[in-house]
């Protein structure tokens, strides 16, 4: 007999990136904040905390799409202005980077954690996130503008929006292609 899937079962596998077809509806602070206050109880090796975040509110992205479209090359504005405008606002992740590789790792790993928690806990609220990872996230003139420290790595911009169709589920591979059992 199957085993009833728990509701958080049911999110993870429900969960989808909402990369277009934002709604044009205020993404408002207090749940960007409250998002982020239960997100925050991931794992985290030695209570290091390695993360920080800035948040762009709907009502400041378009003056932040100015200013970040400018760190482009000038025949890549346009574009960039159109890409950028898709999403009613911004969640930008900022990291602690440790010289030491293990150190490295497990902050990598605890913020990799709060973020898949945010997007959880943000389907529940029915937002559309999307974690990207594109090239801006090392451009010296975007770290300048979001006062992105030495010592400190954007892990991505977190594009986010209320949305009113759900994307499609994308086929995953069965486990059993991708799990080993080790037997001595």
């Amino acid at each position: 007999m199957e085993k009833t899937k728990t509701n958080l079962a049911n999110i993870i596998r429900e969960r989808r990136s909402v990369k277009s077809g934002y709604l044009d509806k205020e993404v408002p602070t207090e749940l960007i904040t409250g998002l982020l206050e239960d997100a925050r109880w991931a794992p985290t090796h030695g209570l290091r905390e390695p993360w920080r975040f800035i948040f762009i509110p709907t009502e400041e992205k378009e003056q932040f799409v100015e200013c970040l479209v400018k760190t482009f090359p000038r025949d890549m504005q346009e574009n960039r202005r159109n890409y950028f405008s898709q999403p009613a606002a911004f969640l930008i992740a900022v990291m602690n980077e440790d010289p030491r590789q293990k150190q490295w790792e497990e902050n990598f790993g605890a913020i990799s954690c709060l973020l898949q928690n945010f997007q959880l806990l943000a389907w529940e609220q029915e937002l559309g996130v999307v974690w990207k990872t594109n090239p801006q996230i090392h451009e010296p003139r975007v770290r300048e503008l979001l006062g992105v420290q030495p010592g400190e790595k954007i892990v991505g911009f977190i594009h986010m929006g209320f949305f009113d169709q759900q994307p499609k589920p994308k086929q995953r591979s069965p486990i059993e292609d991708k799990l080993t059992i080790f037997k001595n």
